[in-house]
């Protein structure tokens, strides 16, 4: 798979670079005062015929009874953590734990023109001892994938790598954001710390906006929720890169809802593109949900298709994000092209702390893509 934005341009799909000044720096909840968590704006795209603007507390009245809001329970880890590799100061990014117990992680510079934020650095080099704090160690083996040298698998000195992140790390920061945040800035309402400590790196941060008050409205309405769980890896800001294969877990219950809501003519809409990966993953070829877990390197594109999700509530892209594939196998081209455009003309706000954008399925034309 190329690039997101080559293989877009290629399909004819055209996304504009972020607008000046269109960048989420702080959470929403610290612009201004009364504001809280669902206090950004949501983009409706209902197919390519209709865009529409939102508060996201309009959700409840968006959606109906009978729809099943499938959610990523993962948790956010702490997961830079400040380390030496030589004389040279480094951050160590933690991005997944493998299933042979090594991590698979990203050494980056620290950006000193930006404090508290970091810039890429070559990988490696294979047997690279890194120094992590509290006397353990990082020993890099190899490479994540062939041609891919910006994560590396890296064996530690300290098997309980959660409680060494708790202990000494912070949530990955980008030099968009303003400041370093709390690790609970980062948690959805959602997150469900995992019994082994696992954990995303990075937030799935298209549950952050719900509240437990909006969740009740929702499910007062009639809207259900699925939980499932994929922790999500380090995911560069520089390389846009497709997704690497993540463990996930979709259980017998979330099967089941979705199942039901499909027979029941409601709509599954998954919360996050890490809902749609998973809740797909766990989908047959007849469009069956079944309990499922394991690693997923689920690639959704337009070729493949979705055979299960109706709609899908995420954030705003980069025009180079592999995600758009996603978005356009979901709602189609011209839906996601138009709302993207929308998006600048009205000013929304991109990354984890903006604004949202729900597609739905135009259900007047769409047919499934097996």
């Amino acid at each position: 798979m190329v690039g997101g934005d080559r293989a877009l341009r290629e399909k004819g799909l055209h996304i504009t670079d972020i607008p000046p000044g269109l960048v989420a720096r702080v959470p929403a909840e610290q612009r201004g005062p009364g504001l809280g968590r669902d206090s950004v704006r949501l983009l409706v795209s209902r197919g390519a015929a209709e865009v529409s603007l939102h508060a996201f507390r309009e959700l409840p009245g968006l959606l109906r009874a009978g729809d099943v809001l499938v959610v990523n329970t993962s948790a956010t880890l702490p997961a830079a953590v400040d380390a030496r590799l030589g004389g040279e100061e480094v951050v160590a990014h933690f991005s997944t734990r493998g299933p042979d117990g090594r991590w698979a992680v990203e050494l980056r510079d620290r950006d000193r023109a930006a404090r508290g934020t970091t810039r890429p650095r070559p990988g490696g080099p294979a047997g690279a001892v890194v120094e992590l704090p509290g006397g353990e160690r990082l020993v890099l083996e190899e490479p994540l994938a062939a041609g891919a040298e910006r994560l590396w698998w890296a064996r530690t000195s300290r098997e309980d790598v959660p409680a060494l992140l708790h202990a000494y790390g912070r949530p990955i920061r980008y030099g968009y954001t303003e400041r370093d945040q709390p690790l609970s800035a980062y948690q959805t309402v959602f997150a469900v710390p995992g019994a082994d400590g696992a954990g995303s790196a990075e937030m799935p941060s298209a549950g952050r906006p719900f509240t437990a008050e909006l969740v009740a409205e929702l499910v007062r309405r009639g809207v259900q929720f699925a939980p499932l769980t994929l922790h999500t890896g380090v995911a560069s800001q520089e390389a846009h890169e497709p997704p690497y294969p993540e463990p996930y877990a979709v259980p017998a219950t979330t099967a089941w809802l979705v199942n039901a809501a499909k027979a029941a003519g409601g709509r599954v809409i998954a919360v996050g593109t890490t809902a749609v990966r998973a809740l797909e993953s766990a989908a047959g070829g007849d469009g069956v949900v079944r309990a499922a877990g394991g690693w997923t390197d689920l690639v959704v594109t337009p070729e493949r298709g979705v055979r299960v999700v109706d709609g899908l509530l995420t954030g705003l892209h980069e025009p180079q994000a592999s995600h758009l594939l996603m978005l356009e196998a979901v709602a189609g081209r011209e839906a996601v092209r138009r709302g993207y455009a929308e998006a600048a003309a009205r000013l929304c706000l991109w990354h984890e702390f903006g604004d949202v954008h729900l597609l739905l399925k135009d259900e007047s034309t769409h047919t499934m893509n097996c």
